[in-house]
């Protein structure tokens, strides 16, 4: 019997080694990055900047798979219920966690218990910008005197309800005393040629989706929504140099994986994002595109949601949008 017993259980020690060798060699496969939101626009110009460098130094692809709709909503459910086997990552927005809650009756995920986190990766400052061609004003006080005199005939645009672009539009809007009223796109890549055919008037969007218009001169930008001005536009004043104090929006974005993901991995892919944003060419191109690279253990990621979730349902409030 002894003997019967020993060589039960010989497979289940044999297998033991097998199971640790393939998490230490995580990844041996491709990994699946997850984006929420349309091809072009920012988010998705900087997961695919971050995925090539993790294949980079990790040695697998990491494949983009775009999962556009609902604010996001989509590309974090998808993740929500990927498999937790370190294969599947995804680029989540603070949005995603700290606004939809405030604006949609049901979410298709649990923003507190269906992840598990990675690393903060990118802050995308939001700009105030006018089309140059159908919007005169060339100040943030010219434009909203434009506005007052034009009631029910200015919009604004931006990539969905209770994004930060939507909130950061309503709340120029409210603040500054003007009627202005939201449409809602699928993203930049749709917002901008919006702007441009002068069938909205105002964008308060990010920065990184609209370098390129603003130094062709098709888009004029009037204000950061910035404590500072920003490095690469330090002649575009702060909104509240503008007139406009207490209006600093700067919209960031994560990765996350599924619950249940192992830490070793979530752990493995912080320190190698912490690692490559220490480069300084890196952080000067990103400011040039219009982002701050941030980085932070999955732990430091976790604390900056919790200390934002009363800000941004501040934010909701004042702004005046309301659940659907």
């Amino acid at each position: 019997m002894p003997h019967r017993r020993a060589l039960l259980a010989t497979p289940m020690l044999a297998a033991l080694p097998i199971a640790g060798r393939a998490q230490e060699n995580w990844p041996n496969r491709p990994v699946r990055v997850i984006v929420g939101f349309p091809p072009g626009g920012s988010l998705d110009v900087m997961t695919r900047l971050a995925s090539e460098l993790m294949s980079q130094r990790l040695g697998q692809p990491f494949v983009v798979e775009t999962r556009t709709g609902a604010s996001g909503n989509i590309g974090a459910e998808a993740l929500a219920r990927a498999t937790p086997d370190g294969y599947t990552i995804g680029t989540v927005s603070m949005h995603n966690l700290l606004i939809n809650p405030h604006l949609f009756r049901r979410l298709p995920y649990d923003p507190e218990r269906d992840f598990a986190w990675i690393s903060a990766m990118w802050d995308l400052p939001n700009v105030a910008v006018v089309p140059a061609q159908h919007v005169p004003a060339r100040s943030l006080q010219e434009f909203v005197a434009w506005a007052k005199e034009r009631p029910g005939r200015v919009s604004f645009g931006s990539s969905g309800v209770g994004t930060t672009i939507h909130l950061s539009g309503a709340f120029l809007a409210g603040r500054t005393g003007f009627e202005a009223q939201h449409v809602s796109y699928r993203g930049a890549a749709q917002t901008i040629p919006a702007l441009l055919a002068g069938d909205i008037q105002y964008a308060v969007d990010n920065l990184a989706s609209y370098v390129g218009v603003i130094a062709e001169g098709r888009m004029r930008a009037l204000a950061v929504a910035l404590p500072q001005r920003w490095p690469a536009l330090p002649d575009v004043p702060t909104m509240a140099e503008a007139g406009v104090p207490g209006f600093e929006v700067s919209p960031w974005h994560m990765w996350a994986a599924p619950r249940g993901t192992p830490q070793a991995v979530t752990d493995r892919i912080s320190a190698e994002v912490r690692a490559a944003w220490t480069d300084a060419a890196l952080q000067q191109r990103a400011i040039t595109m219009g982002a701050r690279l941030t980085g932070s253990t999955p732990q430091g990621l976790a604390e900056r949601l919790a200390r934002e979730k009363p800000i941004w349902a501040e934010m909701v409030r004042v702004s005046g949008a309301q659940p659907e």
